[in-house]
C-alpha cells in the first residue's frame, strides 16, 4: 500500500492504471472501527469491481485541532496504525493531507475540484451518512451528489453498524469508542472496533516499584493524545518485537505509593528477563479487572497483584482459546 503525504506527493497517472480512476473514501477514520470497517470495505469492493484502485483520504492534525485549538480529541489510533489498518482491508494508499487554517476555508465545491476530481480523479466516492466537509462542515452527502453529477462521479453512502443483538442502539462511531475507553469499558470499545483498543508508546524507566515486588513492568510513554482508558487494572497484551504476551496492565497515578503522575504500566506475566527499555512497545486491553486501590499493607497488596495476574491469565488464554476454535 502506498501513503501520501499532500496532494504533492501523489505520483502521476500510471498509478490510477489505464481508466485512469480511483475509488476514494474521506475521513478522519481514527480507530477503523466496524463502521469504518464497512465504509472502507465497500470502497475497495467497488474499486476491484472497476478495476482502479481504492484510496482513503484523512487528515493531518485533527481537523478540530485547527478549528478549535486545544479541542484535540483522544486519538484511538496514530496514522501509522489506522494505515496498517487500512492496508489490511485492501486500501491500495492512503492519502494523508496536512490540515491547515487555510485548507480549512476551502468551500465543498473547490475541495472536490483540488481533491477528488484534480488529483485523485474519482470515480466512486464511498462515505457514511454523516459526512460532512469544506469551511464550515457545509457540505454534506447531497452535496457531494450534487457536485459529482457536475465531475461526473458516484456517490455511494453506507450505512453504519449499530451495537446490540438485534442492530439496534448507539451507531459505531469514534466518539464512542472514546466515550467506551474513557470509562474503562475496554469490552465495549472492543465490540466496536473489532479488536482490542491498542495504547502505545517508547517504554521508559520508572520508580521501579514494579521489580522490587517482584512485578517488572514496561512503564510506556504513550504518543500525544492517546485515548487512555480510565484508571484501573486490566488484561491484556503486550506487544514487543512482535511478539504478543499475555500482560496485567495498571492505569494511574500509582495510590498505594501516593503517585502524581498518571502512567500506562504492563507486567508480561510470566516472563523473566525481558528488557524492553527504550523499545517502542504496543498494549491491547481486553477487559477491566478492578479500580485502583490503595491497600493497608504492602503484603495486602502483594495478594491482591497475584489475584489480578492469574485473572488476567485466565482471561487472555480463553479470549485466545475462542479465537483459535
Amino acid at each position: 500500500m502506498q501513503r501520501w503525504r499532500g496532494l504533492e506527493d501523489i505520483p502521476e497517472a500510471a498509478f490510477f492504471g489505464s481508466g485512469g480512476r480511483s475509488v476514494v473514501t474521506i475521513g478522519s477514520y481514527d480507530g477503523v472501527h466496524r463502521g469504518h470497517q464497512l465504509i472502507i470495505g465497500r470502497a475497495v469492493a467497488r474499486a476491484r469491481e472497476l478495476g482502479v484502485p481504492a484510496v482513503v483520504v484523512t487528515f493531518d492534525p485533527h481537523p478540530s485541532e485547527v478549528v478549535r485549538p486545544g479541542s484535540h480529541p483522544p486519538l484511538l489510533a496514530p496514522h501509522h496504525r489506522r494505515a496498517e489498518l487500512m492496508a489490511e482491508l485492501g486500501v491500495d494508499a492512503v492519502l494523508i493531507l496536512p490540515f491547515t487554517m487555510e485548507f480549512s476555508k476551502l468551500p465543498p465545491s473547490e475541495f472536490v475540484v483540488k481533491v477528488l476530481v484534480d488529483k485523485l480523479r474519482a470515480k466512486v466516492v464511498v462515505e457514511g451518512p454523516n459526512f460532512r466537509f469544506g469551511h464550515k462542515a457545509a457540505g454534506n452527502v447531497e452535496t457531494l451528489e450534487e457536485l459529482g453529477r457536475t465531475y461526473d462521479y458516484e456517490v455511494e453512502i453506507v450505512d453504519l453498524y449499530e451495537r446490540g443483538e438485534a442492530g439496534g442502539g448507539e451507531p459505531f462511531s469514534s466518539t464512542l469508542t472514546r466515550k467506551l475507553v474513557a470509562e474503562g469499558d475496554v469490552a465495549g470499545a472492543m465490540e466496536v472496533l473489532g479488536r482490542p483498543h491498542r495504547v502505545e508508546g517508547v517504554v521508559v524507566r520508572g520508580a521501579q516499584r514494579g521489580r522490587e515486588l517482584g512485578y517488572p513492568t514496561a512503564n510506556l510513554e504513550t504518543l500525544p493524545h492517546t485515548a487512555i482508558p480510565a484508571d484501573g487494572v486490566y488484561a491484556g497484551w503486550l506487544t514487543a518485537n512482535g511478539e504478543a504476551m499475555p500482560a496485567a496492565i495498571s492505569v494511574g497515578t500509582n495510590p498505594q505509593f501516593d503517585g502524581t503522575e498518571r502512567t500506562v504500566e504492563a507486567y508480561a506475566i510470566d516472563r523473566v528477563g525481558l528488557d524492553l527499555y527504550g523499545l517502542h512497545v504496543e498494549v491491547d486491553f481486553l477487559a477491566f479487572l478492578r479500580g485502583q486501590e490503595k491497600f493497608a499493607t504492602i503484603d495486602a497488596l502483594l495478594e491482591r497483584m497475584a489475584v489480578d495476574v492469574q485473572r488476567a491469565r485466565e482471561l487472555v488464554a480463553a479470549h485466545e482459546g475462542a479465537q483459535r476454535s
